[in-house]
């Protein structure tokens, strides 16, 4: 049988990056000693220090005598992160996440070294969810870094922090963080169970995770809220709600979850109550706006110019006076025309996006209007349209509207404001038949009974911090007590 030096050594042929040495730890050669890792994973000063020259001081020098095993993990490596694997195949599992593999000729088990150095990008401020008071740090892309920010935040022996390895290639790293007392056990067991549902080469995104979790894959709105913001997800963990940590990735799932948390920004909690208030009335109106305003637009002017006062109406139509198209295809053609100028922002680097987007909206817009393409009266409604999508502080949440829009103007040009009624009764009803892992997508605005009607107190209009004792829906009703006064 080979022995395990040579059954490694096979297995990373032509892997340029391996890097296995053989020592010798007594004079006349009977002892021999086999270290294996991964050149760019691993600290290679780690090993050098703590470990090949802890040995060669420790044990070959001192010329000890006894067990070699217990002199190896007893006395010669000299790091406290050190465990034993039966098998060679986690051992190898092991050298492929950045650790070091270190077996001693005649033992038939392996010692794994914690020794990752793995390249990642340091703690930054969040590009996508932006707050002016709060936390400046995010998630990046090492799972142990994300779990220590929600450690950092939460000093409970109750949080725990369950990880395994998903992907049948790529053994991604999954941790699930979760408060012991406050989760419900039929979620936990639920989110375990869609885990190891199904068998994938790899995860290398938790967007990936996020769609082999949900429920309801075709729908547009996502029924896992996803966040970059730490502070967002460890205020999640204290409300019973688990957090999906993935390797490789910046961006943290919490499940489960309902419409309203998408419409919660980090900063609500730390301005005051009007504040607060004040900006998710707008962030529901700009909803509204988002979905609605083209197809109002059309189901006015095609159908309804009654409803118009005669001075708006007369405007509307010298607007449109020399526009060869009809009224939907001329808010179709300016919407496709953002949008593309929206993807070419995205994927044009660095500051050039932002510019290409501002610069060739205002070309496209005022070319196409002096043409007579379009009317002014479109670019100003796809132009709001746009503004109030980019108010939904859930840019995963704020693309459903981006797509539904699509389908209230088709709706609106066929029916006018019939079509749009129907339009927004269909979406309702897709709302109120989506599930997150049990809970109902449009609480409290539905089945606030469930929970006593105290979610509300979070909901459009955010009550003071003090008056919000009960944690939502979510947490275990054991446990729901928040905050409570201290007896004097």
């Amino acid at each position: 049988m080979k022995s395990y030096e040579q059954q490694v050594k096979d297995l990373f042929t032509k892997c340029d990056d391996f890097v296995g040495k053989s020592f010798y730890l007594s004079e006349n050669g009977t002892i021999k000693l086999f270290v294996a890792y991964i050149d760019g994973l691993t600290d290679s000063d780690l090993i050098q220090e703590s470990v090949i020259r802890a040995l060669f001081q420790n044990i070959l020098w001192q010329g000890k005598e006894g067990n070699i095993v217990n002199l190896v993990a007893m006395q010669g490596i000299e790091t406290p992160d050190m465990k034993e694997v039966d098998k060679l195949e986690e051992a190898i599992l092991e050298i492929l996440a950045g650790n070091t593999g270190v077996w001693i000729e005649g033992y038939e088990k392996s010692f794994v070294i914690s020794s990752k150095k793995l390249p990642t990008r340091g703690v930054e401020e969040s590009n996508t969810e932006t707050v002016i008071r709060g936390p400046k740090d995010s998630f990046n892309e090492s799972l142990r870094t994300n779990t220590a920010l929600i450690r950092r935040r939460i000093r409970d022996t109750g949080l725990k922090i369950q990880q395994r390895k998903i992907g049948k290639r790529s053994h991604t790293d999954v941790a699930l963080v979760y408060m012991e007392e406050f989760v419900q056990p039929q979620l936990l067991e639920e989110i375990e169970e869609r885990l190891t549902h199904f068998e994938i080469d790899g995860i290398f995104d938790s967007g990936m995770l996020e769609q082999m979790l949900e429920q309801r894959s075709f729908s547009p709105f996502p029924q896992i809220q996803a966040t970059q913001r730490p502070d967002k997800a460890a205020s999640s963990v204290l409300e019973g709600r688990v957090a999906i940590v993935v390797d490789n990735s910046p961006e943290v799932l919490l499940a489960p979850t309902t419409l309203n948390c998408f419409y919660q920004a980090s900063d609500d909690y730390y301005n005051r109550v009007e504040v607060a208030t004040f900006a998710r009335i707008l962030r529901y109106f700009a909803s509204f706006l988002a979905v609605a305003l083209p197809g109002l637009y059309l189901s006015v002017a095609m159908y309804h110019t009654e409803l118009l006062p005669t001075s708006l109406a007369l405007s509307f139509a010298s607007a449109r006076s020399g526009v060869p198209f009809p009224i939907v295809v001329e808010v179709l053609l300016m919407e496709l025309a953002f949008e593309l100028l929206r993807e070419a922002g995205l994927r044009l680097p660095g500051r050039l996006g932002g510019t290409i987007g501002i610069v060739g909206g205002l070309i496209v817009g005022q070319a196409a209007v002096e043409a007579n393409l379009v009317s002014t009266i479109v670019v100003i409604v796809v132009a709001l349209t746009a503004i109030a999508a980019f108010s939904v502080p859930n840019e995963g949440f704020a693309a459903a509207y981006r797509i539904l829009k699509f389908f209230f103007i088709i709706m609106s040009a066929w029916l006018g404001l019939y079509g749009l009624m129907l339009g927004i009764l269909l979406m309702l009803i897709h709302l109120s038949s989506l599930k997150s892992f049990g809970i109902p997508y449009l609480m409290p605005a539905v089945s606030g009974e469930i929970a006593d009607y105290n979610d509300k107190k979070d909901f459009v209009f955010r009550y003071p911090i003090f008056a919000m004792k009960k944690r939502p829906i979510f947490t275990v009703k054991s446990q729901q007590t928040r905050m409570k006064r201290r007896e004097k």
